[in-house]
């Protein structure tokens, strides 16, 4: 069966942790899984709540990005250095202000991949799980690129899902983690923006 690794990343987010990153680690699912928190240098207690979760839960494990730099692509190169520390065949890549309504969050997301999945885009609609499979990363592009603009205001969570809207959580094969991440954080104008508006329009993602 499939095993996962969520990656996360948080910045003075220790309040959020202590709150949220327990219905990640509390998942039932039989094959086993692991949550990867990467910290870019938080300057609150972010360091001491995640050292007192993974005494808790020896399936967590936590990372930093240092000296975080505001002209360098903080998120990406975050999100890299979580994938690089993986070791499961699939990567969910979440935030820490959204997190799993149930503790079969995790077997949902299994039961939704089949020999054809790549990439999915998830998102709680109504209280339900809802998932879309992409067959590969250009399938997928426009959804992310549109969803991970505006990456500075939505930082630390706050707007972060209204600037997403569609989806809460990306799931893709480790092998193409990698080039996924290409994706994050591009500067784009508003023509190519109201491009990628009218294209998911047409495609009616959900």
């Amino acid at each position: 069966m499939n095993r996962f690794s969520v990656i996360m990343t948080v910045y003075d987010n220790g309040k959020d942790l202590e709150e949220n990153l327990p219905a990640y680690l509390s998942q039932q699912y039989e094959p086993g899984y692991e949550v990867i928190v990467v910290d870019e240098s938080s300057t609150d207690n972010t360091d001491d709540i995640l050292k007192l979760l993974k005494q808790q839960y020896p399936h967590l494990y936590t990372t930093f990005l240092p000296k975080p730099d505001i002209h360098r692509i903080r998120k990406r190169l975050a999100l890299t250095i979580g994938v690089k520390a993986s070791k499961n065949e699939w990567i969910i890549f979440s935030d820490i202000n959204v997190f799993p309504q149930d503790e079969t969050w995790l077997q949902t997301i299994a039961d939704n991949i089949n020999g054809t999945s790549g990439i999915m885009l998830a998102r709680y609609k109504k209280g339900d799980l809802v998932m879309r499979t992409f067959e590969d990363i250009e399938a997928v592009s426009n959804y992310i690129i549109k969803g991970e603009r505006l990456q500075a205001d939505g930082h630390k969570g706050t707007r972060l899902r209204k600037l997403r809207g569609k989806y809460d959580f990306i799931v893709v094969r480790a092998d193409e983690a990698h080039e996924l991440l290409k994706l994050f954080e591009q500067h784009i104008g508003f023509s190519r923006l109201l491009g990628l508006r009218l294209s998911i329009l047409f495609r009616n993602l959900f």
